[in-house]
């Protein structure tokens, strides 16, 4: 590519020996990790290509993903093919540990897009296209899981159409047999820039062979769709098809080239991760197609000036903390090079190490391009660069989607309770989408994500690399308790031991106050009966009580009136003036017609406009108060349902949401009001709180 105002060529040539990187993302069980491990054993990198089922893949090859059997974190791996250095990150493709996706996208030259030949799942895209999209990520699909589609590919093309504002530009059409059971399956393709047809192989290269005649109607159809789609962007190549003349393939190569570059077309391509077909197509398109590192930093407004260059940047995209390196700042080498006890911005740069799935291999210098993990750079964390003058935040590094699941986590051992916020600490620090936060109103320790899933591997590296053991728990929600009606109350505090006694007598007024309005103390003391030194000491008293009234919650919206009183020149004392506040609020509340009152949410949950319907239901099946919905702002197809509910509702809200939205709806909350609850659920959360008291 050549930069329009000065005329230099950005970037390298295919086989010049620059480094590119891929991101492999999609939807959850769309095969990446096969496909990762077919391009690294197509690459010469592997000697044989390992099984996600076996435990024995590259890819996914934490003891959490191991366990899951789904990747659960970002995996890297760099390999040499035809001159040239890649970097192949598979990213997570569940919907909870996007955040690690979209940072692997972030830093990627190219992505490629997977997913499963089924048009219904296609809505499991939009969230990761939307961030590709809205950054200009050049990027490919690849239909995977191919000799298993059970649907045409022309459908398949025109759902992915419906998700994605760039023109889809289908690169092969599919060879499909007859089987012995009257099913079909697919056993090649056809190029349709070359016109050549090949067979798959269950391992190696596709095989040559002669175009099936059967095949010639759908080619030639394709192949016309194709020229039609890239002729919106060249009249040259419209004006040949409107002649009737067949077009040069240099052309058609150029034009799929240039149009990929600027953003205006999607390639497709098919193929079969776990059996290696349509795997050298994809790395062809990849050689030839994919931007090389200045083109990207120019696109992202980064600095870079290849290789060569003195001045060094290099951005975090992810941490890692392992036992025996301590912490890992993964990052890519926008410009210059960086090197093994080099200082940068008065930082000196620790051992640098470069990454095959779960092995580091030591390397003495990153390059331009080139992703390393960088060790012991503790200032160092995601979404920060590495310069000469220090280090800066990136201003298009994704941020963190709100978190829309809780946990509240006790350990087992109460001696490792110190050590929990230092685990909780790194294991936020490696995936900026968990954050914890110790609750006040509860006395909980809350951990919260993405989602059910998120949390339990979150709980799972706490115990398996940190040895800490946690209980987990619904948090409970802070309710509230009021009153709803008033009464005076006289107390008196007396106490006679040997020596000074002890004497407090007070006339309190109580009253509620109007919603929000929180507590308020009053002095009405005149003619001295109670010194102005002990006025403090009741209204301390009063707040004491406050903390659990007699319905096991905090109290709210309450005006205590201080309005008569006696004290004892000898016997009295902050202390029993603090007593006798106590015992007022104990004796009167009672009276008080106590109520409960629940945190009430106004809630907004996003979703795809089909599923809008079964939201709605969700939400007033759940108590909740429809308040009206509107299209997603800059999201095609989406719709925004508001409401009010109460908080006790939408604990695992996200669990219903994802299960009528194919997994891509989310919502977040911010409380509203106290609104009064009573009856039978009134009864059963006072019984819960009586019981953990006594407890």
């Amino acid at each position: 590519m050549t930069d329009l105002k000065t005329g230099t060529v950005l970037g390298g040539r295919p086989g010049s020996g620059a480094h590119r990187v891929v991101a492999l993302c999609g939807p959850y069980l769309s095969g990446k990790t096969s496909l990762l491990e077919s391009l690294l054993f197509a690459t010469g990198a592997i000697g044989r290509r390992g099984s996600t089922r076996a435990g024995t893949s590259i890819g996914d090859g934490s003891a959490e993903a191991r366990k899951r059997g789904m990747g659960t974190e970002i995996n890297i791996a760099s390999v040499d093919y035809l001159g040239d250095h890649w970097t192949f990150i598979d990213a997570p493709g569940s919907i909870e540990l996007q955040h690690d996706a979209l940072a692997a996208l972030a830093i990627a030259d190219v992505a490629v897009v997977i997913c499963e030949p089924s048009p219904e799942r296609v809505v499991a895209l939009t969230p990761l296209l939307k961030y590709i999209e809205d950054n200009l990520i050049p990027h490919i699909f690849f239909v995977n899981k191919i000799d298993s589609a059970e649907g045409r590919v022309r459908d398949m093309l025109a759902a992915l159409q419906t998700v994605s504002s760039r023109k889809l530009v289908l690169r092969q059409v599919p060879i499909r047999h007859l089987t012995s059971d009257g099913g079909e399956e697919t056993v090649g393709y056809v190029d349709l820039v070359s016109e050549r047809a090949y067979r798959y192989k269950s391992s190696g290269a596709s095989d040559l062979i002669e175009m099936p005649a059967e095949v010639l109607p759908r080619e030639s159809e394709a192949r016309r769709e194709m020229l039609e789609t890239l002729s919106e962007f060249d009249d040259t190549l419209l004006e040949q098809l409107i002649e009737d003349v067949a077009p040069e393939k240099s052309l058609i190569y150029r034009d799929l080239h240039d149009e990929f570059g600027s953003q205006k077309i999607a390639p497709v391509l098919l193929g079969a991760g776990d059996r290696e077909n349509g795997v050298r197509r994809l790395l062809k398109a990849l050689r030839h197609d994919t931007p090389f590192v200045a083109e990207t930093a120019e696109r992202r407004s980064l600095p870079s000036n290849g290789p060569s260059s003195g001045t060094a940047m290099a951005e975090c995209f992810k941490v890692l903390h392992q036992a025996h390196t301590g912490k890992l700042s993964l990052c890519r080498v926008w410009s210059g090079a960086i090197s093994e006890g080099q200082s940068l911005g008065g930082l000196r740069v620790g051992s640098l190490f470069r990454p095959f799935g779960q092995r580091l291999d030591k390397i003495g210098e990153a390059k331009a391009g080139e992703i390393v993990a960088v060790a012991k750079m503790d200032a160092l964390s995601a979404g920060q660069a590495l310069t000469g003058s220090g280090i800066t935040p990136v201003a298009d590094f994704p941020i963190a989607e709100p978190p829309v699941f809780a946990l509240a986590l006790t350990a087992k051992n109460r001696n490792d309770e110190v050590k929990l916020s230092g685990a909780l600490q790194k294991i936020v620090e490696e995936d900026p989408s968990l954050a914890y936060e110790p609750r006040a109103e509860t006395h909980e320790l809350l951990l919260k994500g993405q989602g059910e899933m998120h949390l339990k591997v979150a709980v799972e590296k706490l115990a398996g690399r940190y040895n800490i053991a946690v209980e987990t728990n619904q948090p409970r929600v802070a309710y509230r308790e009021t009153i709803q009606a008033g009464a005076t109350q006289h107390a008196r505090y007396k106490r006679q031991t040997g020596g000074h006694g002890q004497f407090g007598d007070i006339k309190v007024e109580i009253r509620p106050l109007p919603r929000g309005s929180g507590f308020r103390f009053v002095d009405k003391i005149v003619g001295g009966v109670v010194p102005r030194n002990f006025i403090p000491a009741v209204e301390e008293g009063l707040r004491d009580y406050l903390k659990e009234g007699p319905l096991g919650q905090p109290v709210v919206d309450v005006e205590v009136t201080l309005v008569d009183g006696q004290y004892h020149s000898v016997d009295s004392s902050e202390m029993s003036f603090k007593m006798a506040a106590r015992i007022a609020m104990t004796e009167a509340m009672p009276k008080c017609k106590p109520v409960l009152l629940e945190p009430i949410l106004k809630v907004t949950v996003a979703a795809p406009n089909e599923a809008t319907s079964r939201i709605q239901r969700l939400i007033t099946g759940r108590r909740g108060q429809l308040l009206g919905y509107d299209a997603r702002t800059g999201w095609t197809g989406w719709d925004e349902v508001s409401a009010l509910m109460p908080e006790a509702e939408v604990g695992d809200m996200i669990v219903e949401i994802r299960s009528v939205t194919q997994g891509v709806g989310t919502w977040h909350a911010a409380f509203d009001h106290l609104q009064e609850l009573v009856g039978r659920t009134a009864d059963r959360i006072v019984e819960e709180s009586k019981k953990r008291a006594a407890a």
